[in-house]
């Protein structure tokens, strides 16, 4: 899917239904926060969240205490809500529209990359090439990644996409030698509209100096 194409898809999402009824609405995104204190517990830490959508994660980093928050989508019409359920609160973010696969973030910013439901969307090899291609690019020495996708007993397609599936070794493939996996975990989220989707979450630690 071009460019273009993802923005016109995503934004007809956002501005054709509320961010609580999209079926990857979580209320309490209780995992991520969890792999995401664990692996930076400096409030200091510099986070970026890719894909981010209308998410609430956002409010809970910054009610958690976090005071360096990127947030990145390719929807100018997600980013929009967000900004505006959090009010005065979302000038203490960065907010970003653009292509996770393209997107002009610093190098070396990041101590922790966060992305929930993004990287099952590239099908393509040559995508997902270009994303780890950003991660290593933009991820600190001995920074962190929380990925979480559907797993691979996870649905098969999503908003009207079709999506790759994950088990934790298969992202630890993915990643390469690169990156340690220091824990994973399964997810039965339960969507707005009452059905169970497996997914699958994944901590990975960036080896070196």
């Amino acid at each position: 899917m071009a460019l273009s194409d993802r923005e016109t898809h995503w934004d007809q999402v956002y501005q054709t239904r509320s961010p609580d009824e999209v079926s990857w609405y979580q209320r309490d995104p209780a995992l991520s926060l969890n792999f995401i204190r664990r692996a930076v517990p400096s409030l200091s830490a510099s986070i970026v969240d890719v894909g981010s959508g209308a998410s609430t994660l956002v409010d809970h980093l910054l009610q958690s205490g976090y005071s360096d928050v990127t947030v990145l989508d390719v929807s100018t019409a997600a980013l929009e809500l967000a900004r505006a359920r959090l009010a005065e609160a979302s000038l203490c973010v960065r907010w970003i529209a653009g292509d996770v696969l393209w997107a002009p973030l610093p190098d070396a910013a990041f101590d922790l990359w966060h992305d929930r439901a993004v990287f099952h969307f590239l099908t393509d090899d040559k995508d997902r090439v270009v994303y780890l291609k950003q991660v290593r690019r933009t991820l600190r020495p001995r920074g962190s990644v929380v990925i979480a996708t559907f797993a691979d007993d996870g649905p098969t397609w999503c908003s009207g996409l079709p999506v790759a599936r994950y088990s934790a070794d298969a992202l630890r493939a993915e990643f390469g030698r690169e990156f340690e996996l220091v824990d994973s975990a399964r997810e039965q989220h339960v969507t707005p509209a009452g059905l169970t989707q497996s997914f699958v979450y994944c901590l990975f630690r960036r080896r070196g100096a």
